[in-house]
C-alpha cells in the first residue's frame, strides 16, 4: 500500500508548493535558488516578516488550512498598514515529522485561498524537519509608490485616531476554542460562535483600505498585540501623547453582548490582540476623505481618539471620561506565561 505521508523535500515543493508561485514569474517555478523580486517602476519594496508556531499562535491538531491562512494574513496586516499593496511571499515551513499527503493538501489548499484573497504569490521559501513544535515562517513583499510608505512613528498632535473593522473578536474566539463550554454560558448561537473562532483562526486583515491609508494617514500600524498596547506604541514612537475613548472602540455584536453580560470586560478586548486591524492617525482635515475612502474600499473606520501632545501621557478613558486602569495592556512573548499563550 502507497505511504500516506510525503517522503522528501522535493515533493513536497513540487506537487504542493509550485502551484501556488504559478502567476509570479520571478518565482521561476520554485525550480532555483532565489526568486526576483521587483516592484512596479516608480514604487518601492514594503517588506514584514512573521511566525505561527504550534502552541503559540494556534493550537495542536488545528487545521492544517487555518494554519496556513492565519500565517500570510498576520504578515499582509503588517503590509495593509504600511498602505502597501501585497505582491509576493516567502515561506519557511519546519515540520516535526514528514507530513501526510491529506495534510498538505489542505494546507496548500489554505495557502492558495489566503493568497488569492490578499493579492499575492508564493515566490520561494524553505522546507525542514524540526524536533520542535510546527512552525510557519514568511516573509512578506508590498509594494507603494516612491516614499509613500505610511510610518507607525509620525503621528502629530491634534490627529484623530482611527481603527478598522471591530476589536476584541480573536480574544473571545481563543476563549472558546479553550473553554467550549462559554458558548452556552455566553448564550451564543452558532453563528455567533462561528464569527468569533474565524476571528481567531483566520483573520482578514482589510487589504482594500491601503489606498485609503496612503492619500491621509499621518502614521499607521497593524493591531496584533493589543489595541492599548499598539496604540502606546505608536504615540512613543512618535514622541506624543494620545487618548483612547474606549466606549467608541467598534465591537461585533457577540462581543458586545457578551460584555454587556458581564462575560468579559471591554479592557479584555481593548488588550487581547490578534485583531489584525488598522490602527491610523488622520490628521483633522483629512478624517472625511478617510471615511470616505475607506467605505468606498469597504471598510468600516471608526473614530476612537485623539494624539495629544506628549507632556499629556497616554491614556484611555470610559464613557465618564475617567482613566480605566488596566491590569495589562497587551500581549508580550517574554512576559506573558505559559497559560497565556494563545493557542
Amino acid at each position: 500500500m502507497a505511504s500516506k505521508k510525503v517522503d522528501s523535500e522535493e515533493a513536497i515543493i513540487g506537487a504542493y508548493f509550485a502551484p501556488l508561485a504559478a502567476g509570479f514569474p520571478g518565482a521561476f517555478a520554485l525550480e532555483d535558488d532565489c526568486a526576483a523580486i521587483a516592484p512596479a517602476p516608480g514604487h518601492d519594496l514594503v517588506v514584514t516578516t512573521d511566525a505561527v508556531i504550534e502552541g503559540v499562535h494556534f493550537f495542536a491538531g488545528e487545521a492544517p488550512d487555518a494554519i496556513a491562512w492565519k500565517a500570510l494574513a498576520v504578515n499582509i496586516s503588517d503590509l495593509v498598514a504600511k498602505g502597501a499593496t501585497p505582491l509576493a511571499y516567502l515561506m519557511a515551513l519546519a515540520l516535526p515529522e514528514a507530513p501526510e499527503h491529506a495534510w498538505l493538501a489542505a494546507f496548500a489548499q489554505g495557502l492558495g485561498a489566503a493568497q488569492t484573497a490578499f493579492g499575492c504569490h508564493l515566490a520561494g521559501g524553505d522546507t525542514d524537519r524540526t524536533p520542535g513544535p510546527l512552525s510557519v515562517s514568511i516573509t512578506a513583499f508590498g509594494t507603494v509608490p516612491a516614499g509613500g510608505m505610511v510610518r507607525r512613528g509620525t503621528a502629530r498632535p491634534g490627529d484623530a485616531v482611527y481603527v478598522s473593522g471591530t476589536i476584541g473578536d480573536a480574544l473571545l474566539g481563543l476563549a472558546l476554542r479553550r473553554e467550549p463550554a462559554l458558548a452556552a454560558k455566553w448564550g451564543l448561537e452558532d453563528r455567533a460562535r462561528l464569527v468569533l473562532d474565524t476571528a481567531y483562526c483566520r483573520p482578514q486583515p482589510p487589504v482594500a483600505i491601503a489606498p485609503a491609508l496612503r492619500a491621509s494617514a499621518s502614521a499607521a500600524m497593524d493591531i496584533s498585540d493589543g489595541l492599548v498596547k499598539d496604540f502606546d506604541r505608536m504615540c512613543r514612537a512618535s514622541q506624543c501623547g494620545g487618548r483612547i475613548e474606549a466606549a467608541r472602540v467598534p465591537l461585533s455584536e457577540p462581543a458586545r453582548a457578551i460584555v454587556e453580560s458581564g462575560g468579559r470586560q471591554l479592557a479584555d478586548l481593548l488588550t487581547g490582540g490578534e485583531d489584525y486591524q488598522v490602527l491610523a492617525a488622520i490628521a483633522p482635515e483629512r478624517a472625511a476623505d478617510f471615511e470616505r475612502m475607506a467605505a468606498a474600499s469597504g471598510n468600516c473606520v471608526m473614530r476612537i481618539g485623539q494624539i495629544a501632545e506628549v507632556a499629556a501621557g497616554v491614556e484611555v478613558v470610559d464613557g465618564s471620561g475617567r482613566a480605566m486602569s488596566l491590569a495589562r495592556t497587551g500581549w508580550d512573548h517574554f512576559r506573558n506565561t505559559a497559560r497565556d499563550k494563545r493557542g
